[in-house]
């Protein structure tokens, strides 16, 4: 079987070309401040291999909040911690119907969160994390992962100030029915936790690292957890627009508002971008511009897997 390799990707930098034609199509956002300032031009791309190889082209040095790009990896972390079936008495696996942050999604489900990427999930699990206090949870949350992926993720006060300072009263209203429902403990600590983690930064070569955790199997992490957050990745990683390009690329997926995204290429490694111009969606859209035209290299190479590895 063919493999994705540096020698058949030469054509990476005509690709970005391409995708970043389509950067007008998409908007900054513009809610919290300090995301605002963002250049919706910044493009980055970083490959990470299996195999070691790495390869990287545009504006590589940008450091940004990783924001709902970290979700799979604390579903993956309680997972590891406390099992899959604990994990799933907390959150379920299934596609939402409505918006990622929709509060009448999770009426109509009486209080169990459809999944571990839309809002209400993310802010249950988030109650969930080890630690005595939000300071605590987040910082063994991410040297756990720094640790997993040779990573240098931090906490970056500014944006996480900035991230308080405009809280999403959507947000708000969603942990104070999780709490109503008994589904986290203490309103201001969850959501705290929730913020906390998505202000998570590093580069897009980070991002490539950590998305290789999940690409391949390992001796370090649970085979059956890196599936389960593959599938659902698949399925609900990119919004309201999951089931559109679960047909389209085929691969799993992680967006973010900051404008990262992730995807994993099953047995070989993991593909980031970053480039913040978002769709109404809130998916990048040169960066999915960019995973499609990859996605279709994959495929005519014959690598493309049915299987998640």
């Amino acid at each position: 079987m063919n493999r994705i390799t540096i020698d058949n990707i030469n054509n990476l930098s005509l690709w970005v070309e391409q995708a970043k034609t389509q950067t007008p199509r998409g908007k900054v956002l513009d809610r919290i401040p300090i995301l605002a300032t963002a250049n919706p031009h910044w493009f980055a791309v970083h490959i990470s291999f299996e195999s070691g190889e790495n390869y990287s082209l545009g504006d590589t040095a940008c450091l940004f909040p990783f924001m709902s790009v970290i979700k799979p990896f604390s579903f993956l972390y309680l997972l590891e911690k406390f099992g899959s079936q604990q994990v799933l008495e907390w959150v379920s696996v299934q596609p939402s119907d409505l918006a990622f942050n929709s509060l009448a999604q999770l009426i109509a489900d009486n209080s169990h969160p459809r999944n571990p990427m839309i809002n209400s999930g993310a802010i249950t699990l988030a109650d969930k994390l080890p630690g005595n206090s939000a300071n605590e949870c987040t910082q063994l949350f991410y040297e756990w992962l720094n640790k997993l992926a040779h990573t240098q993720l931090y906490i970056d006060a500014d944006i996480l100030n900035s991230v308080r300072a405009n809280r999403s009263p959507i947000n708000i209203d969603i942990t104070n029915y999780l709490h109503q429902a008994g589904n986290v403990k203490n309103i201001e600590f969850a959501l705290d936790v929730y913020e906390q983690i998505c202000c998570i930064c590093g580069r897009v070569e980070d991002l490539a690292k950590l998305g290789k955790v999940l690409a391949c199997q390992s001796d370090v992490i649970n085979n059956e957890h890196r599936q389960m957050v593959n599938t659902v990745m698949l399925t609900c990683g990119l919004y309201e627009a999951s089931a559109e390009y679960a047909v389209k690329i085929g691969l799993p997926m992680k967006s973010g508002i900051s404008g990262g995204l992730m995807a994993i290429v099953p047995n070989q490694g993991a593909v980031a971008s970053y480039s913040p111009a978002l769709d109404s969606i809130g998916n990048p859209v040169a960066g999915l511009a960019l995973m499609e035209t990859l996605s279709v290299r994959i495929q005519d190479s014959g690598v493309r897997s049915q299987n998640m590895c």
